[in-house]
């Protein structure tokens, strides 16, 4: 199943037809409208929609898309969770998975135009995780029954703010308007052949500046769920940004960040891709 929001509306996607079904509609007023009140009731839904087919919808633009999670409650992000990302900064890998926070008001849609606040600002394309079952001390055998879908996300990042101070802020320079576009729409997880090994990537024009596969995290989905809730109540709707593979350009030689006029590109297999275009 692939949810989006459509035009601020929820809706159920067809990939190859490019048909949507507003679900407030189909379902009789059952559900709401907003996207983001879906994962309160994920299970419910869940069932519900098993019955619906989505390509007997009507066809839409796929440019009026928005975040499929618009105002998450909590937005976690991950750190050096890539061995091969850990291996070009020349860091050791994480005992720990190295967290931080995206402040919700920096989440976007995936044709956003978000606004570059200054000359030092970076990429990194990331595998979202959306939770649908609130929990505390899940065991990473449970792990994905609490997850709702995935999506992509960009974590973009001003380093400059990043790493000004000392210990460095990471989630102030990560929170930008916009530093957290999603989407184009969540998949849920049994849509994946195998769901910890997506191939996965970020582009500029004909320029490959990511490319890289979800199995080689240092913390997969599974253990990063438990870790965080063995802390943290992960709530409906909260938003996992799971790290990013190498090529990022902070650790460059010479650096490369990002240009005003650009249209960033980030992909995940079997989920879709983002076009941010920066100003």
């Amino acid at each position: 199943m692939r949810i989006g929001n459509l035009g601020g509306r929820l809706v159920l996607v067809d990939p190859d037809s490019e048909h949507a079904t507003d679900v407030e509609r189909a379902s009789d007023g059952r559900f709401g409208a907003h996207p983001q009140a879906v994962f309160e009731r994920w299970a419910e839904f869940v069932q519900w929609a098993a019955d619906v087919d989505p390509s007997a919808g009507e066809p839409f633009d796929p440019a009026r898309l928005g975040p499929p999670v618009p105002r998450p409650p909590q937005v976690f992000g991950i750190g050096l969770n890539y061995r091969d990302h850990a291996e070009e900064a020349g860091l050791e890998l994480p005992e720990e998975p190295m967290v931080f926070t995206k402040f919700p008001s920096s989440v976007t849609g995936p044709y956003a135009e978000v606004r570059l606040p200054s000359d030092r600002c970076d990429y990194e394309v990331e595998l979202v995780v959306v939770i649908g079952q609130e929990g505390h001390a899940i065991s990473a055998d449970r792990a994905w029954d609490h997850v709702a879908g995935l999506t992509v996300g960009q974590d973009l990042s001003e380093r400059a703010v990043q790493f000004r101070g000392k210990p460095p802020q990471f989630s102030m320079g990560k929170s930008y308007p916009g530093f957290s576009p999603v989407g184009p729409v969540l998949v849920t997880p049994e849509e994946f052949a195998d769901r910890d090994r997506l191939a996965i990537g970020c582009s500029s024009g004909e320029e490959v500046l990511q490319d890289g596969t979800t199995a080689d995290m240092v913390f997969p989905v599974a253990d990063l769920i438990a870790r965080l809730s063995a802390i943290v109540r992960l709530l409906p709707g909260d938003l996992i940004f799971t790290g990013t593979p190498a090529g990022v350009g902070a650790v460059r030689k010479p650096r490369r960040y990002l240009s005003r006029g650009e249209v960033i590109v980030s992909t995940i297999e079997g989920i879709g891709q983002l076009r941010t275009t920066l100003g």
